[in-house]
């Protein structure tokens, strides 16, 4: 595992994690694939995950049970345990997961379950749209409970930045163009695309990576103005 590009010890935790698999489920392991910053070569040790997909001919509770000691165990690895058959029927329904795992993936042991795998961009926007409303309603309901608390206020809006950029990243891939990786050039890609205020995200970007502090003052204007920015990208999305 010398050609990933993570800290050492966490390479041996997950070469352990592995031999672990195939020795709990043998016959019945299709394949173990590394997929996200892990096998893109952006990891940042205690920030990223070790994302690992588990195919198993069966993912039955039953079966499911016999790696929980292992799962326990490893808990810097983030397994998802799946079938060849859930995958080829849930491609529609989550097209994000998907088109994220396809995008950056190392196969660690046996076939490689996601290079055949289309995924309908139609169903993407769908997806990508019922996200975003889901966000917005959230948002609104939580502001209500949090506006005079200016802490809550300030993590539920650093939090909130990085899912909804995950999702709007996933939106450019609908103009049919290259899809950036880095956050920095997720949101080069949204002001030509959706006009967004560079302005109101780059300073939330800014402040979460302690590049800038936030005053107490500026804290729920900021939420409302990203809020106001989230509902017009919406509306955008909504016509795609």
């Amino acid at each position: 595992m010398e050609e990933l590009n993570i800290p050492e010890k966490l390479k041996n935790n997950l070469q352990s994690f592995i031999q672990g698999l195939k020795d709990v489920f043998g016959d019945d392991l299709i394949s173990l694939i590394l997929y996200g910053s892990a096998a893109s070569g952006e990891f940042v040790n205690r920030h990223s995950n070790l994302n690992l997909l588990v195919l198993l001919k069966s993912a039955e509770l039953r079966d499911l049970k016999k790696a929980s000691g292992l799962v326990g165990r490893y808990r810097m690895v983030n397994p998802l345990f799946l079938t060849e058959s859930y995958i080829a029927s849930s491609t529609d329904t989550f097209p994000v997961e998907f088109l994220d795992m396809q995008e950056n993936y190392l196969v660690l042991y046996g076939k490689d379950a996601l290079k055949g795998i289309i995924v309908e961009t139609k169903n993407l926007r769908f997806q990508c749209e019922q996200e975003l409303k889901s966000k917005l309603i959230n948002l609104r309901q939580l502001y209500l409970l949090m506006n005079k608390d200016k802490l809550a206020l300030r993590n539920l809006l650093f939090k909130s930045f990085n899912s909804i950029l995950h999702i709007l990243r996933n939106v450019l891939r609908l103009s049919g163009k290259g899809v950036p990786y880095k956050k920095e050039d997720v949101l080069k890609g949204l002001v030509s695309e959706f006009n967004i205020d560079i302005d109101i995200w780059g300073k939330i970007f800014s402040a979460k990576k302690s590049e800038i502090k936030l005053s107490r003052h500026d804290i729920e204007p900021l939420f409302v103005n990203f809020v106001r920015e989230l509902e017009k990208i919406v509306q955008v999305v909504d016509r795609l």
